[in-house]
C-alpha cells in the first residue's frame, strides 16, 4: 500500500509527460506589409479568384517531401490560415503591389475597368534545405472585353535549411508568379492581346 502510495505521483507524472506536446509553430505566405508601399494608382482593378491547390498538400500542416516518393506531414509545423487562402492572399498583396492596382474581389463596380485573374497550382513541391517549387496553370481576362491568356508558370527557389527558409522559398516563389501575371496583365488592362511570358 505504501509502494503504491509513492508509486501513483510517479506514474502520474509521466503520464502527463507523455501528453505534453511539443511545441507548435505557424507560418503564413503573405509578405509582411510594406510602409513605403505607395497607394493604388493603375487606371484599373483586378480580382483575383479563389486559389486551387493540390490536394496532397491542401493540409493544416506543412507538407514535406522526402526522396522520390515519401513525404512526410509535420504535426507541429503548421499554416496559421487554410493554404488555399495563404496562397491567395499572398497573390493578391504581391499582385497590388506589382501593379499598383486593387484587388476589388467581392467589391461592386466602381466605373474602372476590371481583369479576372483566376489560378491553379498543380504542384507545391517542399524539399527542406534544397528547394520550393510552385508550378501554376493562370488565365487573365478583362471583363469589359478581349483576349483572355491563360499561361503556365514554373518557379523553383533554393532555400537553406530550415522550415522558416522553406516557407520563405514559396513566398519568393509566388512573388515571381505574380510579377509574370502582372505582365500579362498590364498588357490586357492596355487594350493589348496579352502574350505569355517566356519560359
Amino acid at each position: 500500500m505504501i509502494r503504491a502510495r509513492f508509486l501513483m505521483p510517479a506514474m502520474l507524472a509521466l503520464g502527463l509527460a507523455a501528453c505534453a506536446s511539443a511545441p507548435m509553430h505557424y507560418y503564413t505566405l503573405v509578405p509582411p506589409a510594406d510602409a513605403t508601399a505607395a497607394p493604388a494608382t493603375a487606371p484599373f482593378q483586378f480580382e483575383l479568384l479563389p486559389v486551387g491547390v493540390p490536394a496532397q498538400v491542401d493540409q493544416p500542416q506543412l507538407v514535406v517531401r522526402q526522396g522520390g516518393q515519401g513525404v512526410a506531414v509535420l504535426d507541429g509545423e503548421r499554416w496559421i490560415a487554410p493554404l488555399p487562402d495563404e496562397v491567395r492572399a499572398a497573390l493578391s498583396a504581391d499582385l497590388a503591389r506589382a501593379l499598383g492596382a486593387q484587388d476589388a474581389s467581392g467589391l461592386p463596380a466602381s466605373g474602372q475597368p476590371r481583369l479576372r485573374i483566376r489560378v491553379d497550382l498543380r504542384r507545391f513541391d517542399s524539399v527542406p534545405g534544397a528547394y520550393a517549387l510552385v508550378e501554376a496553370v493562370w488565365s487573365v481576362r478583362s471583363l469589359q472585353g478581349g483576349g483572355t491568356a491563360s499561361c503556365t508558370s514554373r518557379l523553383r527557389e533554393p532555400v537553406g535549411d530550415g522550415y522558416a527558409a522553406l516557407v520563405q522559398g514559396h513566398q519568393q516563389a509566388l512573388a515571381a508568379l505574380a510579377a509574370q501575371i502582372a505582365g500579362v496583365a498590364r498588357a490586357a488592362a492596355a487594350g493589348g492581346m496579352p502574350a505569355c511570358p517566356a519560359g
